[in-house]
């Protein structure tokens, strides 16, 4: 049965309900306006105080944020998504893309290399080219590159990745072709909806490999992390944002290192702090209103098969801005998990909503979604500050 019968999804359908209620409420109220001015409406109709320079002090600016874990690419992954001439990973994220896109900035963590031929999975990850243009079709706006892997493919794999990404006018953030690079596009300043947003990623190691020169990899250094927040606060920007690569692999709770690391970016200026590499998820904090603080986002998409490491988490940041104050208006969460060719029986894997119904998995699939999805309810009843599922 093809993909396209069952999109939307249910929960895409209340959102365009939704969409084109706003839509006839602000055709409703525009109009008498355009009217009046006996046709289409210019922008000083549509912001009337624009030449005056008057500022309305109540207006309110809003923006969401979506952050994705791990980004893998495994063997398996990388032999189902071959077709004729190349590779085809259009399902893989067909039915969690109205989610990703309704977000202003979508994020999530490329844990592979995009070195070219040979492709390979664990434990020297090189995916195709296609791989990074899906992710960008699924509606994700900004990748982090810094991560335990981001070595597999020696200099080759660390220039090809920067070069594919550029080509696909991806911003990325953590890896850099040398020193002059760096300085030049680091912090990573990413402007939407009036907000300024200057994001910061680092990885606690390259699994033993040398960076080979001249590139730089953002390292877990706490001398160069007190400079590069400088920095970014000196690019005034209304929050920063530290991707963090760090943790035990497979632990459901954060370690003593990822908690005093945590207290150390907040103290000295971080506001927000999102975790990867554990390949579980870990829990979600909101504290005092303002630092979210998400342990480990766990895997977006893999072949991994333990039954914690078959999801993970989109996390959503509501940030509003009312007279140059920003403020966290809502932190929430969503699971997603990953079916695989071998148990679902489709051409490849498919990353889908914990929420999917019953009635497109068959028992086994059902069966892995539900070890998943107690596991994690379990943990976050259990931890979570404040942070609600959606």
């Amino acid at each position: 049965m093809p993909i396209s019968k069952y999109l939307p999804t249910f929960a895409a359908q209340k959102r365009n309900q939704m969409r084109k209620l706003i839509l006839l409420f602000l055709s409703v109220a525009i109009l008498p306006s355009c009217s009046a001015k006996g046709g289409s409406s210019s922008s000083s109709d549509m912001y009337p105080n624009a030449d005056s320079g008057i500022v309305d002090d109540n207006a309110t600016d809003s923006l969401t944020i979506l952050f994705a874990g791990d980004m893998m690419q495994h063997d398996n992954q990388i032999r189902t998504a071959a077709v004729a001439g190349g590779f085809d990973y259009s399902d893989c994220f067909a039915f969690v893309k109205d989610q990703v896109e309704a977000a202003d900035i979508a994020i999530a963590n490329l844990e592979v290399t995009l070195g070219g031929k040979p492709y390979a999975g664990f434990p020297r990850f090189s995916a195709p080219d296609e791989y990074a243009k899906a992710i960008q079709d699924a509606g994700f706006d900004v990748l982090t590159t810094t991560n335990n892997h981001c070595c597999d493919t020696g200099s080759r794999g660390l220039g090809r990745t920067l070069q594919v990404l550029d080509s696909l006018g991806i911003p990325s953030l953590g890896t850099y072709r040398n020193a002059d690079d760096r300085a030049g596009r680091y912090p990573l300043m990413v402007e939407k909806n009036g907000f300024r947003l200057a994001l910061l990623a680092y990885t606690y190691a390259t699994n033993g490999l040398p960076v080979p020169q001249p590139y730089v990899v953002n390292l877990i250094d706490t001398v160069q992390i007190k400079q590069d927040i400088e920095r970014a606060k000196a690019m005034n920007p209304d929050v920063i944002i530290a991707f963090m690569h760090w943790g035990i692999e497979y632990s459901l709770t954060p370690s003593n290192t990822q908690r005093w690391q945590a207290e150390w970016l907040l103290s000295h200026g971080v506001d927000h702090v999102i975790g990867s590499h554990p390949h579980v998820v870990q829990p979600i904090e909101l504290r005092d209103s303002s630092h979210l603080v998400v342990w480990s986002l766990g895997n977006f998409i893999s072949n991994m098969t333990k039954g914690t490491t078959y999801g993970g988490l989109m996390v959503t940041l509501k940030l509003t801005k009312k007279q140059q104050k920003t403020a966290v208006n809502d932190a929430s969460y969503s699971l997603i998990w990953t079916s695989r060719p071998a148990v679902s029986g489709h051409r490849t894997h498919r990353v889908y909503p914990i929420d999917v119904p019953d009635s497109l998995l068959n028992i086994k699939e059902r069966s892995m979604r539900d070890v998943f999805s107690r596991t994690a309810r379990n943990l976050f009843n259990k931890y979570n500050k404040v942070v609600k599922e959606q």
